[in-house]
């Protein structure tokens, strides 16, 4: 008869943890995007539909929740997790995951994360992972929030969340702290992916033909699960994905252009990858209007040309740095500025990006912001062309305060975006509720930010 140890050593590590680990070791080694690696991983695991599901919510919850398991695994071992090597954070980590946020029981949580560690480490780390991972389940996460809150509020929210103290006060200074743990809540929920119609070649109806459902707000749009790309107006390029917020901003534009009736080409001053250019491309089109897509990477810009490629009608792309456009100023009847930003409000998107963002970088990002929105606001029209000045963000250093900037500094007026947008509701905000700013928790969609200027 085999010994029992000897038998319990030969057991084979579960395959979709093991593609889990290895996607996450992608992130934490190398710097992977979580989505990728996980892509990468599945790729080679070929897993069935089934474990590639729990393979994914290994990864999302692990890499979502980083800074909050590190923290049970400091109070569970009494060690930092950096002193350990990466492999280890990483299976305690996933430890964590399964028996704080999923309803894996403890007992296999354990069982299988010394198995994958001797498997994907080695024998000698298995008894560090089996007593550790055993402490883990002392509490649930409540009670883990509890034991290790030190009385700040905003620490323990952030705790609580699996967010970055800085990101829950960024969020407590919008919305006040209770409303601003719904909103980390709902970073936490993995959007279900969101389809746009190119304008002109597709409607929502086909696309709810297809299994979709149709957006609460934009009626460009529609949510369907799965995978985009088995959808016929996808394949084709007659739609395309986009998140619901970036439809809801660039049509604010198109609508209050549209009106002004400023005579002159659209502009998107910072176009890649080309969602947004995509639909402005589409809705100018039946303005007639052109469209020129300004993009200052190449590899980026060749991106923005395929999501344009179909779509009718007169448009180009430029590479180009915003700050120093090759156009001649005042060139454009619309300008659309969505300016690379922090990207908090997109965090239920890229699980691992919370961790990787410092607040020090938002005031860096703030100066970029300015000097392109200067730059917009030359580009556009005078006495009549509009801008959008648009972040992926809720944080007032990178919103309210770059349109306060704005009113102070250039020769503009603050138009009323809420208006251009009547069939979204709580979403007013700044200077005489007359920003945008889209909320996960409210909308249902990204952290969009938005105020629409009007050059004298």
């Amino acid at each position: 008869m085999p010994h029992p140890q000897r038998r319990r050593s030969s057991r084979p590590a579960d395959p979709a943890r093991t593609a889990a680990f290895r996607a996450l070791m992608a992130v934490e080694s190398e710097g992977a995007y979580a989505n990728l690696a996980l892509s990468q991983a599945l790729s080679r695991a070929r897993l069935s539909p089934r474990d590639a599901a729990f393979a994914t919510v290994l990864v999302d919850g692990t890499a979502r929740g980083q800074g909050t398991w590190d923290a049970v695994l400091t109070a569970a071992s009494g060690h930092s997790p950096s002193s350990w090597q990466p492999a280890v954070r990483v299976v305690l980590r996933m430890a964590c995951q399964q028996i704080l946020a999923t309803r894996v029981p403890q007992r296999a949580a354990v069982d299988t994360s010394v198995v994958l560690a001797r498997h994907e480490i080695g024998e000698r780390v298995t008894g560090l992972v089996n007593a550790v991972a055993r402490k883990i389940g002392r509490h649930d996460l409540d009670g883990w929030t509890e034991e290790l809150s030190t009385g700040d509020e905003l620490a323990d929210l952030a705790l609580r969340t699996c967010h970055p103290r800085w990101i829950a006060a960024e969020f407590a200074q919008r919305l006040g702290t209770e409303e601003a743990g719904q909103a980390l809540e709902a970073d936490n929920l993995a959007p279900v992916p969101t389809l746009v119609v190119r304008p002109g070649l597709a409607e929502v109806g086909e696309l709810v033909d297809a299994g979709a459902t149709a957006c609460l707000y934009s009626p460009y749009g529609a949510t369907r699960p799965g995978n985009p790309a088995e959808v016929p107006a996808v394949q084709q390029g007659r739609a395309g994905v986009q998140d619901e917020g970036s439809q809801l901003v660039a049509l604010a534009l198109a609508r209050t252009a549209q009106l002004a009736r400023t005579p002159g080409p659209w502009l998107d001053l910072c176009a890649g990858p080309g969602g947004k250019a995509a639909l402005l491309a589409g809705l100018a089109a039946v303005d007639g209007r052109a469209l020129v897509a300004a993009e200052l990477h190449p590899h980026r810009a060749r991106m923005v040309a395929e999501a344009l490629a179909p779509i009718p009608g007169d448009h180009q792309v430029v590479t180009a740095d915003g700050r120093r456009p090759p156009w001649l100023p005042g060139s454009f009847a619309a300008v659309m500025a969505d300016v690379p930003c922090s990207g908090l409000g997109s965090l239920r998107r890229r699980p691992e990006s919370r961790w990787r963002r410092t607040s020090s970088e938002i005031d860096h990002l703030q100066t970029l912001q300015k000097e392109l929105l200067a730059a917009a606001v030359c580009s556009a029209r005078p006495g009549g062309g509009v801008v959008g000045y648009v972040t992926c963000s809720p944080s007032v250093t990178e919103t309210l305060d770059v349109v306060d900037w704005a009113l102070e500094t250039l020769d503009v007026e603050l138009l009323d975006a809420p208006a251009a947008l009547p069939e979204v509701t709580g979403a007013a905000t700044g200077p005489q509720l007359r920003c945008v700013q889209l909320w996960p928790h409210r909308h249902g969609c990204d952290a969009m930010f938005c105020a629409l200027l009007r050059r004298r």
